[in-house]
């Protein structure tokens, strides 16, 4: 049985990873039991409480059908799901019913005539609630660990994971942790010195909200899930986390961001879904919207047969109780709980949802884990960035505009040479005042000449993240900066392989050594635009910075080190025959590439404050991780955008040939639609396997511009001639994703920005496209392809 969706959800919906997401129904009464609840194991079975009915019932769904409703003449409060158990509070909470979904054999674990369960958490199979006893004690845990009876102190919140459970005392804001020993005691110990207001508990780590809003986990990192990103204060509103990933819904749209699981659960695919609550399997998660109370599941081990958006009944958003609330009441909970009850809304939600993200404030000191070596105290930037938000560093951040756009700092303006042949020409194009009229013809006339780049960036250094070393450190990881540790070169200089004392393999970016004040400026002002930008950014589609080293005239970047080297490499370099390259060539390959490089753009433009436009989109900038998982790179030249694509910078052109947005090349007109056509012309040698200036045998043998080659062949409807030859024929359920990518990049190379997709856009083509891939029906359009409109 496949369930329609509509097309709203179809536009905003993009497929996500698994996660279980809670949020405190009242401040005194947290946990991780909702509305909502997934059983995996044996069986995949999701259930929810229906909403708008005297009886609130749970319906459940598995395997495409609508199980009769449990206990149908029962009302429940909350329910919570694990390995192949189901468990639901009753209406009063005096009684925890359990069932096991393979049998759906029940079994009552709780009643009490007097003492209430406020809250219910499920770990795998660890089962824990809280109760509403004065006493001392109100934690209860039935299997397989207990609370340890040495607690005598009350809990304001707990969460369960895969072997061990966390609580928050409720006298000092302390988590105690319990189950597996040697976990749960380093856990505890990881939190000794932090007040935590929301604690959740995964596999082998936690992750918890302080008293000033910020995030910090602890514990195992081996997949990533520790690296939270952004990180403003009070920019979560709450928690999730699976066995081997991290989620947070956000304070302000209520959106979900995801990291962790070795790229296996980005959260871009929810762009644009607001969620109440969302919970987790193993590889799959389902949500609760908030717009009209839907479930709906996706991820990579969710069947695509089974529909994305199910036919369960509206869903209760949050419980329906009896008791006073501490704090707001939910709005329509009246006809939401039939009268019978009411939703509390959390002490922590807001009156209203505030219309844009939290102002940029600087995160707190990172402590890497596990710890290498005693850390050094960050030198520079954490002042400037201390200042971000005040009236002063606006003041600031003008005066840096004012100089970078006017020269007056630097004298003459300087132009950076990339790591692909960027040509220039003596005489840029000034600004233009040209009539609407002649816009098209001025792009057409200057299209054709050949690029200048201008260095960018600002002068603040803001590295809240990253390390400094010393540079004789780089030195020897680099083996002297040895000639065979070349692995490529960026906006400001070479790239160098290297190992770190501790063992971490990087990537170090130093600058071109030179006498000559210009090059040094030069190096200085990429340098410091790179440090400043990464040092505020953390996500699976970007290159992640580490550290950053200053001494006299050497400026190095170090990164994260990626192991599959770039996408040009890939499609272009000489050593393609090797065979980490073979897995590059299939067409779901492709695709999922360009798909996450959209993402990780799209995080820059949407999910930045300000935006972020990189300026460099091209396929030697696109590095692929030891999974093949995509990461934007080189934000040398990346500049803070307007705040919308309706708005524009004036600003000289930077760029590399045959990537640059005309429209910012002829015109000088910088938008977020400049990445959107550098990214454009990357599908485009994804899908030919040519570079983006090649020579076209057929023109004999002169230069061609890939867009000038492909985009007429592709709109004749004839994309077959010019696919890539090492990939092959599509096959049958590659089809149709292949003409959608195609499509996708020609709305992307528009001559003006106004006519191309936002990257929001392309990710939603690009997602779907993936999706088309795995569709063994091979279905083919009977019209043209849907390209999703901006």
């Amino acid at each position: 049985m496949k369930t329609p969706f509509s097309p709203v959800t179809a536009a905003v919906l993009l497929l996500c990873s698994a996660v279980s997401i809670s949020l405190p129904s009242a401040k005194a009464g947290g946990g991780s039991s909702s509305t909502l609840a997934v059983v995996y194991g044996s069986t995949t079975t999701i259930c929810s409480i229906v909403a708008q009915q005297p009886v609130h019932q749970i319906q459940c769904w598995r395997d495409g059908l609508l199980l009769p409703p449990i206990l149908p003449t029962t009302s429940f409060e909350r329910v919570a799901g694990g390995r192949d158990i189901l468990c639901g509070v009753l209406s009063g909470g005096l009684r925890l019913l359990c069932w096991d979904t393979t049998t759906f054999s029940l079994k009552r674990i709780y009643n009490s005539a007097t003492t209430s369960l406020t809250s219910l958490t499920i770990g795998d199979t660890e089962i824990c609630a809280l109760t509403n006893v004065t006493a001392p004690e109100n934690a209860i845990c039935w299997r397989p660990y207990r609370v340890p009876s040495s607690v005598n102190s009350r809990f304001s919140m707990i969460s369960s994971g895969y072997e061990f459970s966390c609580g928050i005392l409720e006298n000092s804001s302390r988590v105690l942790c319990w189950g597996n020993n040697n976990l749960s005691s380093f856990i505890q110990s990881e939190f000794s010195n932090l007040s935590i207001t929301n604690i959740q508990v995964g596999g082998r780590h936690a992750c918890g909200i302080d008293d000033s809003g910020y995030v910090f986990c602890k514990g195992s990192n081996d997949t990533g899930q520790l690296n939270v990103p952004s990180n403003v204060a009070n920019e979560y509103r709450a928690l999730a986390l699976g066995e081997n990933h991290s989620c947070a819904i956000r304070r302000w749209n209520r959106t979900v961001i995801c990291w962790g699981g070795n790229g296996e659960f980005s959260s871009n695919v929810t762009d644009g879904i607001s969620f109440e609550s969302i919970v987790t399997s193993s590889n799959f998660s389902c949500g609760l919207t908030t717009n009209k109370f839907s479930v709906i599941c996706w991820g990579i081990g969710w069947p695509n047969s089974s529909g994305i958006e199910l036919p369960l009944q509206t869903t209760l958003p949050w419980p329906c109780v009896e008791t006073s609330c501490p704090c707001n009441v939910y709005p329509d909970s009246s006809t939401l709980c039939s009268g019978n009850g009411h939703i509390c809304r959390s002490c922590d939600d807001l009156d209203s949802i505030p219309t844009s993200p939290p102002p940029f404030l600087p995160p707190p000191p990172v402590i890497i884990y596990p710890p290498s070596s005693p850390s050094r105290g960050l030198r520079r930037g954490l002042l400037a960035l201390a200042i971000v938000g005040s009236a002063g560093g606006l003041l600031g951040i003008c005066t840096v505009a004012y100089c970078l756009w006017t020269s007056v700092c630097f004298g003459k303006k300087k132009i950076h040479n990339s790591v692909q042949p960027t040509m220039t020409v003596a005489n840029a194009a000034q600004q233009s005042s040209s009539t609407p009229s002649s816009r098209s013809f001025t792009l057409r006339r200057q299209g054709s000449i050949l690029m200048r780049r201008q260095r960018s960036g600002t002068s603040s250094k803001q590295p809240e993240r990253a390390e400094e070393f010393l540079f004789s450190e780089l030195v020897s990881a680099t083996n002297n900066f040895a000639l065979e540790n070349k692995i490529g070169g960026g906006s400001f200089g070479g790239v160098y392989k290297g190992k770190l004392h501790d063992g971490r393999e990087v990537a170090v970016k130093r600058g071109d050594t030179g006498l000559k004040i210009k090059k040094f400026q030069e190096k200085e002002s990429a340098f410091e635009s790179e440090l400043a930008i990464l040092s505020q950014l953390h996500h699976k589609h970007l290159v992640d910075l580490i550290g950053y080293c200053e001494e006299l005239d050497e400026r190095l970047l170090v990164y994260e080190y990626m192991k599959n080297g770039s996408l040009h490499d890939h499609l272009h370099g000489k050593n393609n025959v090797v065979k980490s390259s073979s897995v590059v060539n299939t067409w779901k390959m492709r695709i999922k590439i360009s798909l996450d490089a959209a993402r990780g753009i799209e995080y820059l433009h949407n999910y930045t404050v300000p935006p972020i436009i990189h300026r460099d989109i091209k396929s030697s900038n696109i590095l692929l991780d030891a999974y093949f998982t995509a990461r934007v790179s080189d934000f040398g030249l990346s500049l803070n955008g307007p705040e919308n694509d309706r708005e524009f910078r004036l600003m000289k052109a930077a760029g590399t040939i045959g990537y640059i947005d005309p429209e910012y090349y002829g015109l000088n007109v910088l938008t977020a639609k400049s990445d959107v056509y550098g990214l454009g012309v990357v599908l485009l040698e994804l899908l030919t396997g040519k570079k983006a200036i090649f020579k076209n045998a057929e023109n004999g043998g002169s230069p061609i511009s890939l867009v000038d080659y492909s985009v007429p062949v592709i709109k004749a409807g004839e994309l077959a001639k010019i696919l890539d030859s090492r990939v092959g024929p599509p096959e049958t359920n590659e089809s149709e994703a292949v003409e959608l990518m195609a499509n996708t990049a020609v709305h992307c190379v528009p001559l003006e920005g106004k006519d191309r997709l936002t990257m929001s856009g392309v990710v939603v083509n690009l997602e779907r496209a993936l999706a088309l891939c795995d569709d063994s029906r091979g279905s083919f359009s009977s019209g043209p392809i849907s390209i999703l409109s901006d």
